[in-house]
């Protein structure tokens, strides 16, 4: 069976008397090259374990079921489950058909080793990724398609205006970069916005990591202000604690990297 283009999911969708939920995010991928470079960056085959969020009508799913990894695909829509069925039928997939934000996927995949390969619905793709790297140590690697301004905001360098919590969180346990950018266009329904796909690749996590984390978020808390004030509600004197770091107290929370608020925590441990 080819890659599904809009066609084919308009006959799938029409089939079972199905539409697309605007209030789910489902933006089906219909374009057979994307798909394509997907997977070629996921990188995965046989015994690989996967792990895909949003599997809309399945098109991303069946490509990577049919290298031979063992796909575990979580979609919301129940809906959707003859279609999907449908369409991985003779697979390596397991369907789960619940919230995925609602799962513990730390007790769920285990102490494998996971990808996380997905187009990710537009509602739940900056927690979710932010979630899993924080936490879910099983999963090695994301290439997940997400809204190109949360592509740049996960990859973004201190000092522009795209950086924030998520790049700090992101920079503390990955390596990551946009791989592509995604037009509207490839999509059924298209959005009203670009897509763009991310790698992120798991490294080891460093001590205090939790902590640096608490401190990026009070510092953002208070973005306009300087460190000196916008810290205070973490440490006791962060002046003399910013200094201590090698830090400029007039700085503000996007002129620290990563390093800089691993740093902190260390010496506040």
């Amino acid at each position: 069976m080819t890659a599904q283009n809009r066609t084919e999911i308009s006959r799938l969708l029409e089939s079972h008397g199905l539409t697309p939920i605007h209030r789910l995010g489902q933006h089906f991928l219909a374009d057979a090259n994307i798909t394509r470079k997907i997977v070629s960056v996921a990188a995965v085959g046989t015994g690989d374990n996967v792990i895909e969020v949003g599997a809309g009508t399945g098109t991303l799913t069946r490509a990577l079921g049919t290298t031979g990894a063992h796909v575990v695909a979580y979609e919301i829509d129940q809906g959707l489950k003859p279609v999907l069925e449908e369409v991985t039928e003779g697979l390596d997939v397991e369907l789960r058909f619940c919230d995925v934000t609602k799962v513990d996927l730390v007790k769920t995949l285990g102490a494998g080793r996971w990808a996380m390969v997905a187009n990710l619905p537009f509602n739940v793709g900056t927690p979710l990724v932010i979630d899993a790297v924080r936490r879910v140590d099983a999963i090695e690697r994301f290439v997940v398609m997400v809204q190109r301004e949360v592509a740049e905001r996960f990859t973004a360098a201190p000092g522009t205006s795209a950086y924030g919590v998520p790049s700090v969180v992101v920079g503390i346990y990955t390596e990551a970069s946009i791989v592509f950018r995604v037009p509207p266009q490839v999509f059924y329904p298209p959005p009203r916005v670009e897509s763009a796909v991310v790698l992120l690749t798991r490294k080891p996590s460093p001590p205090h990591s939790d902590q640096a984390v608490v401190i990026a978020r009070a510092g953002f808390g208070q973005r306009r202000k300087m460190l000196r004030k916008s810290l205070a509600s973490v440490f006791d004197d962060p002046v003399e604690v910013l200094i201590q770091a090698g830090l400029d107290p007039t700085d503000r929370a996007e002129d620290l990297a990563a390093s800089d608020y691993l740093r902190l925590a260390e010496i506040v441990q």
